[in-house]
């Protein structure tokens, strides 16, 4: 089986400094998962999606209107990268049986997924990916060189619930969250999550900070810090008033007990409608016993009236 490239970076120089750009294209084959497409590939960018074919529609979906750009002025491109993802179905596809073969794997479902550039052979993978990737940076440069400015929030779903310094909105992913305590960043009490793309090409990360056993007077000496290239430091202190939870009104009644306070009511409602309800069968049980003519007891008199 040839080699598959799993990543290509690419150096350029820029003065004094270097950005470091990646081409990337990840593959995946299937087989027994009917509402999943047999084959799927993804292009991406400095991590940012640009293209995507799959088995079903057959044809490649430009993600960035620096794409698109690009194939109105290189129409014949398009057309040989979609060739070009039909051979990487096609072999993956392959791929796929020869493993079950060897496994002894010829029923259920199965998933293979590979990180490959354009060619098995790896000095030409190499060659074309470095043409593709500077005709991509030649289009995509003011996108892909911007720099977008968090924006950080301090989350907490409860009072024993782990404070969490979300940032999201920003651009590129190469940022640095952590949490520090009197000047120093910590190494414990923190559970730092990994960085996730956005819906908008951006990117979100969030690290949690457990202070279960600190206590609220000492929240002071925390803050949130982070940092981004080409941007100030963003600095978040720990303050109860800056964190955005669904525990806490600004009036300071808690959740908890609005909701014990109207399951209160709930309850003093049912139970007058359970005593409306016994007497008004106790009343009717009452005047089917009395002898014809009779009229029920006087205590009895409103509830006949509000029954009607």
């Amino acid at each position: 089986m040839k080699a598959l490239i799993g990543l290509l970076l690419l150096v350029f120089g820029h003065g004094v400094s270097s950005v470091l750009h990646s081409l990337q294209y990840f593959l995946t084959s299937s087989s027994g998962l009917p509402t999943f497409p047999e084959f799927v590939a993804v292009g991406m960018m400095d991590g940012v999606q640009i293209g995507y074919y799959d088995s079903n529609i057959q044809g490649i979906v430009l993600k960035q209107a620096w794409t698109e750009q690009f194939n109105r002025d290189h129409p014949g491109d398009l057309e040989s990268m979609t060739e070009r993802a039909l051979g990487n179905q096609q072999r993956l596809k392959a791929n796929m049986l020869d493993l079950k073969k060897l496994f002894n794997q010829t029923g259920g479902a199965h998933m293979v997924q590979t990180m490959s550039g354009l060619s098995g052979m790896m000095r030409m993978v190499l060659l074309m990916c470095v043409d593709w990737l500077k005709k991509y940076l030649s289009y995509g440069e003011s996108t892909l060189q911007r720099t977008d400015r968090p924006r950080v929030s301090l989350l907490q779903r409860s009072p024993s619930s782990p404070v969490v310094c979300h940032a999201t909105g920003f651009y590129p992913d190469r940022v640095v969250v952590f949490w520090r305590r009197d000047g120093q960043e910590l190494h414990e009490q923190v559970d730092p999550g990994e960085v996730l793309p956005n819906h908008d090409g951006t990117f979100q990360v969030s690290v949690d900070l457990n202070l279960t056993a600190v206590p609220q007077e000492d929240w002071g000496r925390y803050e949130c810090v982070v940092q981004l290239k080409g941007i100030e430091d963003i600095s978040t202190p720990l303050d109860p008033a800056l964190i955005r939870t669904n525990w806490v009104y600004k009036s300071g009644i808690t959740i908890p007990i609005i909701i014990g306070f109207l399951v209160l009511l709930l309850t003093a409602a049912a139970a007058a409608v359970g005593v409306f309800v016994y007497k008004k069968r106790n009343g009717s049980d009452t005047s089917s016993e009395n002898t014809e003519g009779q009229n029920p007891a006087p205590e009895a008199q409103p509830l006949t009236t509000l029954v009607g």
